[in-house]
């Protein structure tokens, strides 16, 4: 099956233009091998929430496992999709799902409705998400407008920008639950195309948990963390990357296969 990219503008300036690169406007390479890992029945359950969401014309980017397996290649079967929309559609998503046949997970798995909607059929899960979990942040006008967009088994889809994506990422961090994992594979996969200066300005007065982020980063990849911007090195005061180490880092961390630095290129990352 052709999986095919769209043309669409990559990270605006603050005129809302996209921004130029070596005179050419810059797109995320978008990877979609990974999308053959997902089972028919699978996706036919995906694809009616789309549709779902498309008939009640409700706009709606991809996110979660989805959204980084398509900017970095790799695929973790989580059994989900999450769809992003703008808060003021919540009622209407839901009345969509509900027609289509999806019920409220909250009845077998308690969550917290301020900001997010979690529906299930045939035992997947389909979130529907309009702000972070923290409050900190609601999906706006310029998630959309600077969201790539795909094609995906015949599904035209946006996609949560990418530093919108690692935005909401780096909050994540609970007891039981950290998602700087994909953080780092994100960062290890695309980490020079990013629009460092965007997140930056997304993130006020919340940098220093992106220095955090960048100054483990370094510890576990030295070689790759050399290959980000300078200045984004010298306006955060990155310690500078060790390439000569004693020890591999990112086995410290976890035995299993979270991280692509350490896995075959045709291996999904595990759950």
């Amino acid at each position: 099956m052709v999986n095919r990219i769209k043309k669409t503008p990559g990270p605006l300036s603050r005129n809302g233009k996209s921004k130029l690169r070596n005179g050419r406007e810059f797109r995320p390479r978008l990877q979609f091998a990974w999308v053959n890992a997902v089972t028919d029945e699978q996706w036919a359950t995906y694809r009616d929430a789309i549709q779902a969401l498309r008939a009640a014309r409700i706009r709606f980017l991809l996110g979660g496992g989805f959204a980084l397996a398509t900017y970095i290649g790799r695929w973790r079967n989580t059994k989900d999709i999450d769809f992003y929309i703008m808060h003021e559609d919540r009622d209407k998503a839901v009345a969509a799902l509900t027609k289509a046949g999806f019920g409220d997970l909250f009845s077998q798995m308690p969550y917290d409705r301020k900001w997010i909607y979690r529906s299930t059929r045939d035992g997947l899960i389909v979130d529907i998400i309009w702000a972070m979990a923290n409050q900190r942040a609601q999906a706006d006008e310029f998630w959309f407008q600077r969201a790539p967009a795909a094609t995906v088994r015949g599904e035209a889809l946006a996609v949560v920008p990418m530093e919108e994506f690692l935005w909401c990422k780096l909050y994540i961090m609970q007891r039981d639950h950290c998602d700087w994992t994909d953080v780092f594979n994100l960062i290890y996969a695309v980490g020079p195309q990013l629009n460092w200066a965007h997140l930056l300005k997304r993130l006020e007065e919340d940098w220093p948990l992106l220095k955090g982020v960048l100054t483990v980063y370094g510890w576990l990849c030295p070689r790759q963390a050399r290959k980000l911007p300078r200045s984004l090195s010298r306006k955060l005061r990155l310690p500078e990357p060790q390439v000569r180490k004693k020890r591999n880092h990112i086995r410290l961390l976890d035995t299993r296969g979270w991280f692509a630095a350490i896995l075959p290129k045709d291996k999904p990352l595990e759950v």
